[in-house]
């Protein structure tokens, strides 16, 4: 069972309620990145994994009226959530997604799962390390083992490991387990269409606009053409970096 499991949460410190603001047609963030996901030809299951806190209430108060799998868990320990929403789910491969990444490419999702299973991969990212990724911030794609993400589990202590559920798996590469990225044959990881800020919630706004307007599927190609024939709103986010945040 391949399961994609999107975290979201409404406690941003930077964009505070972001997943649920209306990114086009009365549709919010979340919902439209549901409807990217489900476009994979490999994923079984589409679980929304939010807190247990009264605050992601709305989250879950969503879930339950568009009929979309959601999953409550720790707030602060993220790895934890992951791993009892995986299990509870019977899930043997994790495709891990984050709310703020609403543009996707369900396409690289389904290299990415390809990959991990033909390669025997226990982990397999496009973005992670960041430091190694040549895609576009906002496309982000980790996928797992099961039996992989419950070593994790069992083994992960330190906060940052705890939070940012994957930092383990690449920390530990070889030691414990076969990590591997996506090599893209150009460098686009300059590119930016997360959500963090209010400005990036511009972009992505605009480039999901146009994807109606020209009725296209939205791949990382379509999206980077879109930017480079708008360089006002390329430059709109332009000062904000991949994993920024990370290093407090």
């Amino acid at each position: 069972m391949i399961g994609a499991i999107i975290q979201a949460r409404m406690g941003s410190t930077r964009l505070p309620g972001k997943v649920l603001m209306k990114i086009m047609d009365d549709i919010s963030i979340l919902e439209y990145m549901i409807q990217r996901v489900e476009k994979s030809s490999l994923i079984d299951k589409v679980i929304v994994a939010t807190t247990s806190d009264p605050k992601d209430d709305p989250i879950y108060d969503l879930c339950i009226k568009k009929n979309i799998k959601c999953f409550r868990g720790s707030e602060d320990d993220v790895l934890k959530r992951y791993y009892d929403c995986a299990k509870k789910n019977k899930l043997d491969t994790v495709v891990r997604l984050t709310a703020d990444c609403p543009l996707v490419d369900p396409f690289i999702i389904d290299q990415c799962v390809n990959t991990l299973l033909s390669e025997k991969f226990d982990y397999f990212s496009n973005t992670c390390p960041v430091e190694e990724s040549k895609y576009p911030d906002g496309s982000d794609v980790e996928v797992f083992r099961y039996s992989a993400l419950k070593k994790a589990n069992e083994n992960a202590f330190k906060k940052e490991d705890r939070e940012h559920v994957t930092f383990y798996f690449w920390k530990n590469n070889s030691s414990m387990f076969r990590c591997g990225i996506l090599k893209g044959n150009h460098d686009y990881s300059n590119y930016r269409y997360t959500v963090d800020y209010p400005e990036d919630f511009d972009v992505v706004s605009f480039i999901a606009e146009k994807i109606k307007e020209k009725n296209i599927q939205g791949s990382i190609f379509d999206i980077i053409k879109i930017l480079d024939q708008n360089n006002d709103i390329k430059n709109l986010n332009s000062e904000y970096y991949a994993g920024i945040g990370w290093e407090k």
